[in-house]
């Protein structure tokens, strides 16, 4: 869709109405940004929340710059691989306690609010409080995925309370309330942040902690704040791709997209065995890098510069067989991780009347979350540590105040006065699903609902030729595909394996775009203008 005024694209249409209707009272993007943000905590819990992380890309119109926002938290104090292993893990627990980290949304919301923000907190965050007292229909992919977190709700009494229907996750249609969640946001509507990080809600988050035998300190909650950061790129058909640096894996996709140009994926064409062998095979070799040395740079060393060099680039290029899938590959001369495929995010991107671009990625990493609701909160706390490893003298080894290695990731690319906010979310699906959305529009001329609707492959592992590809794809491609070894399974269209993606873009004529994913509920809502009668006829 195309207007001139303001668009918010989101995989809930009422959220992203909340976040148009900012933008019809005067405010701008990053309003309308974090009201619908506000609003999809509530209505998708299964994908973020209060509970949960924060990411933005924002572009400034006026200015012409681009700012980077990291609001990820941190592991607690006393929470190190060393206390895990003396208490008999040998992997990182993938729920409870030990799985949290700082939730980093709502300091995230501030420090977007009052840099570039209008509106107050009360103005942001009126219309998910209203659908959290009043209630709002469920949509039919959320109670799909709602559905899969049933059993979790078993093993954790607040969460049961808070998330089941007499027992029962939601159908679809089915009228939800979450009066707690209202609560939780008033205050912070009424007190800012601190209600969330020294208030009341931190008393709730550090009472659950010392339930389930945390390490949680009131300072760890008080004392966190979200970083300001400046994008990475690296350039691509002459479009420039922008992704925030480490400790989230954004540089992944660039590294995806530094080999990929080395092929004439334009001249082979859209869905052709080649193209995507060569993409595939992009995707084992950049994330062979990631693993090696991708973490916290506050706590080791990260080399985004030699990872992101061209030369790098066409020297791993090189090393893609055009006749055979690689099943193993080694990182860059410059080990272990633990794979993981939570996609439980949520994305969203919106543009305002004047052009001002915000690129939102929000999540609690696996389906709700660590299963910990703080009592009375409406909200469950992220797994996001689940992410680190215990590998001693690995990049991402779980320490004290130490950030994890981060899946999700905003993306923004430009070239000659078009502007495109997008992403695609779904755990280390979303590098992958990155590069192939630039390599649409950039090699194959899709326009931004084109380029998300495509068909799309996805490798959860790190080794071996398995591989999700999308039954969009021509079976005679598969076939080729297979005579390469790659071993394909195949997955119907609309299901969550390969992302949900949003899209806003600019032009030079100042009309704006958007677009929002058909493997989701979600749309692309444009902003009303003011009108105040129809007058005269011209």
């Amino acid at each position: 869709m195309a207007t001139k005024y303001g668009i918010v694209a989101a995989s809930q249409p009422l959220a992203a109405r909340a976040g148009t209707l900012q933008l019809e009272r005067g405010g701008n993007v990053v309003d309308a940004a974090i009201s619908a943000n506000a609003t999809i905590g509530l209505m998708e819990p299964t994908g973020n929340g209060i509970g949960g992380d924060l990411f933005v890309v924002y572009y400034e119109a006026g200015t012409g710059k681009m700012y980077g926002l990291n609001s990820s938290g941190y592991a607690p104090t006393g929470l190190s691989a060393r206390y895990l292993r003396s208490k008999d893990h040998v992997t990182m627990p993938q729920r409870g306690i030990y799985s949290v980290t700082v939730p980093g949304v709502v300091a995230g919301w501030d420090a977007l609010r009052r840099r570039f923000g209008t509106k107050t907190f009360s103005e942001l965050l009126a219309p998910a409080i209203f659908y959290a007292d009043n209630g709002f229909p469920v949509s039919e992919v959320i109670t799909r995925t709602w559905s899969n977190a049933v059993e979790l709700f078993t093993q954790y009494p607040n969460a049961g309370k808070t998330f089941l229907i007499d027992g029962h996750s939601p159908a679809p249609g089915e009228v939800f309330h979450n009066p707690d969640l209202a609560n939780s946001l008033r205050l912070i509507a009424d007190h800012g942040k601190d209600a969330f990080y020294k208030g009341p809600i931190a008393d709730a988050i550090l009472q659950i902690s010392r339930e389930y035998g945390g390490t949680f300190t009131a300072d760890d909650l008080a004392e966190f704040e979200p970083e300001w950061v400046t994008p990475i790129s690296t350039t691509y058909r002459d479009w420039t791709v922008n992704e925030l640096p480490p400790n989230g894996i954004g540089i992944a996709a660039l590294l995806m997209l530094n080999i990929m140009e080395q092929y004439p994926l334009g001249e082979w064409g859209f869905h052709s065995a080649q193209a995507l062998h060569v993409m595939i095979e992009a995707k084992k070799l950049a994330f062979a890098d990631l693993i090696r040395y991708v973490g916290d740079p506050r706590f080791s060393d990260i080399p985004v510069e030699s990872l992101l060099s061209k030369r790098l680039g066409s020297d791993r290029a090189k090393l893609i067989d055009m006749k055979k899938a690689a099943r193993s590959v080694q990182p860059s001369r410059l080990d272990g991780f633990t794979n993981a495929e939570g996609n439980d995010t949520i994305y969203l991107s919106a543009i305002d009347k004047d052009g001002n671009i915000a690129s939102l990625i929000q999540s609690n990493y696996q389906g709700f979350g660590s299963g910990l609701v703080p009592p009375g909160t409406g909200f469950m706390l992220q797994n996001r540590g689940a992410l680190f490893t215990l590998e001693e003298n690995h990049p991402n080894m779980l320490e004290p105040r130490k950030r994890p290695l981060h899946t999700i990731i905003p993306g923004f690319m430009e070239k000659d006065g078009v502007r495109i906010g997008f992403g695609i979310m779904g755990g280390f699906n979303q590098p992958q699903a990155h590069a192939q959305f630039v390599a649409n529009i950039a090699d194959f001329d899709f326009n931004i609902q084109e380029a998300l609707e495509a068909g799309r492959f996805t490798k959860a592992t790190f080794d071996g030729c398995d591989v999700n590809i999308e039954s969009l794809v021509p079976e005679d491609v598969c076939r080729e595909l297979s005579t390469l070894g790659h071993e394909l399974t195949i997955v119907p269209p609309r299901s969550g394996t390969f992302g949900w993606g949003q899209a806003v873009m600019s032009s030079p004529t100042g009309v704006h775009f958007g677009a929002s994913e058909p493997r989701h509920d979600g749309a692309a809502i444009p902003e009303m203008p003011p009108i105040s009668s129809a007058g005269p006829r011209k």
